[in-house]
């Protein structure tokens, strides 16, 4: 299996310098281990995970003799399992203060970031791993994406130009580490794998009631939302569930880094919006699978291709500022009248409004919509349309044509 290399490695390596504790948070199999043994070669960095029952035991019952055992410098993968070490790594880091003196990987998102509030806030950098992004695919450098025409053209330079079938082909191989490598070549077996070994275990750590056939029916009838307004009664109804559950199910989605929200934009000068989040997928081949297309092809032409590509840019995007370790200010507009903008970012004092669309010519109608952002106190700055066009362009000063292939 071929090493990709990540992006985020740049940002590890920087902030072991600056930080005792290095946390990497992020869904399972989107190589958070993988990389941070690459970045171990050839230093004296211990390693240990806590998927082991041995060691996890141990860590939970004498997490003091543990780290006697597995001493600093060291990697210890998923520790979620044993939140009791937080209080004796905060101890250590607090007698020593030795930059970079842990590594440590997790995969339930929130529940782990409970426990490094309590115990090691202002000691810890927190980051976020994603399945791998477009740039790394090709082995492009990353940046924030950002509606500015020399950052625009700058990505042009290390990306590779793809049609709309080479599009399409990618959204629904998905963008985990072991398709993208070639490891796997059947995306449809991968996927079944991964509900089964991973989600599905993590899921039952999670909530002990949960019946794996209720919980397929209910993560199949979200990923038939993806982006789309969150309407728990119909994911509730569809998965013959109640709607508590569902809200609670949802919960762990996103705790276990498989779905994420994009909430509607609001200030206090715009009036009449809607308040319902978007929801999305971090990986569209997880949703391909769940929605039964076959192939690249019948996606390209079905009825969710508009859905399913959406979530797609939206989530390459949110990638982007992930893998460089920063936060990504993400939104969507929708108000009463059902007028809505795909995505608004929001940065450095500027709204840019994003139109996401698969047409490969797109018109001055598509930016009409920008206009309703012009009532924020916030100033709106340049907008794009996102779309299947060839090449980067412009559809006049204000406003640019950026291919999908270029996020």
């Amino acid at each position: 299996m071929s090493y990709i290399k990540r992006n985020l490695e740049k940002v590890v390596s920087q902030v072991t310098k600056e930080y005792p504790v290095i946390l990497v948070t992020g869904p399972r199999q989107v190589g958070k281990t993988t990389m941070l043994q690459k970045l171990m070669e050839g230093t004296d960095r211990g390693y240990v995970t806590l998927d082991d029952l041995n060691e996890r035991t141990l860590a939970k019952s004498d997490p003091e003799l543990f780290l006697q055992l597995h001493k600093p410098p060291i990697l210890i993968d998923e520790v979620q399992y044993a939140p009791e070490l937080f209080a004796y790594i905060k101890m250590n880091v607090d007698k020593n203060h030795e930059p970079g003196a842990f590594w440590l990987t997790g995969s339930q998102v929130f529940k782990l970031m409970r426990g490094v509030r309590e115990s090691l806030a202002g000691r810890v950098a927190v980051l976020s791993l994603t399945a791998v992004s477009q740039a790394e695919m090709v082995g492009g450098e990353m940046e924030p994406f950002t509606v500015e025409r020399e950052a625009l053209t700058a990505r042009k330079t290390d990306r590779v130009e793809m049609d709309t079938r080479g599009i399409f082909e990618r959204i629904y191989k998905g963008s985990m580490p072991a398709i993208v490598s070639g490891t796997n070549s059947n995306s449809q077996i991968f996927y079944s794998s991964y509900l089964s070994t991973y989600v599905e275990r993590d899921v039952k750590e999670l909530s002990d009631a949960i019946d794996s056939l209720k919980f397929l029916r209910f993560i199949t009838a979200a990923a038939a939302r993806c982006g789309q307004m969150v309407n728990v009664a119909e994911i509730a109804r569809d998965a013959e569930i109640n709607q508590t559950q569902a809200k609670d199910w949802l919960g762990i989605l996103e705790t276990l880094g498989i779905i994420f929200y994009l909430h509607p934009y609001s200030n206090n000068l715009l009036k009449r919006l809607v308040k319902t989040p978007k929801l999305y997928f971090y990986d569209t081949g997880l949703v391909c699978y769940l929605t039964k297309w076959s192939s690249a092809e019948t996606l390209e032409s079905g009825a969710m291709n508009g859905a399913i590509l959406e979530n797609y840019v939206v989530a390459e995007i949110r990638k982007t500022y992930l893998n460089c370790g920063k936060e990504p200010y993400m939104y969507y507009y929708r108000d009463k009248d059902a007028k809505e903008i795909d995505l608004v970012l929001e940065h450095d004092g500027v709204l840019n409004p994003i139109e996401i669309k698969k047409t490969s010519n797109p018109g001055t109608e598509l930016i009409k919509v920008f206009g309703l952002l012009d009532r924020s106190s916030t100033p709106r700055s340049k907008g794009a349309i996102v779309c299947m066009k060839p090449g980067f362009g412009a559809i006049d000063r204000e406003n640019y044509i950026v291919p999908i292939w270029m996020i």
